[in-house]
């Protein structure tokens, strides 16, 4: 069943196309080697709000701490799982190649107008709006292209989406239920898919559609194994949560 794509806020496409139409910023030094050697125009397509999974687990860190020293998990007044908490990072744009024939050259990825999918442009909300953000390239371009593809074939209607988690490296399309939702809020669902986009972390099968309250135990468990085996027994979780903090 076809997808509801949203529209990507004005102010943000306006600030892809106008970094588009930069010759420094797509075909300088700094970019991407697959938009520097591109065969024609660049044209964003497909727009995707970009999510990020903030917490999948509360107090992940505390939690194996606990573990590692023997004492119990529970919490007072807090329920041993939470809802996710997610926030919008930006809108993600698949950029196509119209000067490239489809699956040739670049990612590899079949655009809908006949060009090849060769990166990605991102535009992010700041204090002063949307402005744009960096060019992508990478094996999240075909992978996207290939979920979009694999959620296409599913029988219900999905508003599609990307969700990050940032602990894990791990990339999904987040598949929304309610397609008449905002695209620029909510959480998921627990009946909503992810799938996750190749490279998937180890034991997480990459294009495989999960709904969300069956991968979320899982993310879990990979998060507080995680932190386990970098926090010795004893340790506070406070002092636990300074230590992986970045300086």
């Amino acid at each position: 069943m076809p997808l509801h794509v949203s529209p990507a806020p004005a102010p943000a496409l306006r600030s892809v196309l106008t970094a588009l139409g930069s010759p420094n910023a797509v075909r300088g030094s700094r970019a991407p080697m697959a938009l520097r050697t591109a065969q024609g125009p660049l044209r964003p397509e497909l727009p995707l709000p970009a999510y990020e999974m903030a917490r999948v687990a509360p107090r992940t860190a505390e939690r194996a701490v606990e573990r590692a020293s023997g004492r119990s998990a529970a919490r007072t007044g807090e329920p041993a799982d939470a809802s996710p908490r997610t926030r919008l990072t930006g809108w993600r744009f698949l950029l196509s190649d119209e000067g490239a024939e489809a699956g040739v050259g670049g990612s590899g990825g079949d655009a809908a107008q006949g060009g090849a999918y060769v990166g990605t442009a991102e535009a992010v909300l700041t204090a002063d709006g949307w402005t744009f953000g960096q060019f992508r390239q990478g094996p999240y371009v075909l992978s996207t292209v290939r979920a979009i593809r694999q959620a296409e074939l599913l029988p219900a209607p999905y508003q599609p989406r990307l969700l990050s988690v940032p602990e894990l490296y791990m990339l999904t399309l987040w598949l929304h239920a309610d397609v008449t939702a905002d695209p620029c809020g909510g959480v998921p669902d627990p009946a909503d898919l992810l799938i996750p986009l190749a490279p998937a972390p180890p034991g997480i099968a990459p294009h495989t559609a999960h709904r969300v309250d069956a991968l979320l135990p899982v993310l879990t468990r990979r998060l507080i194994a995680s932190a386990a085996t970098t926090v010795a027994p004893g340790t506070d979780p406070q002092v636990a949560s300074l230590l992986r903090t970045p300086a």
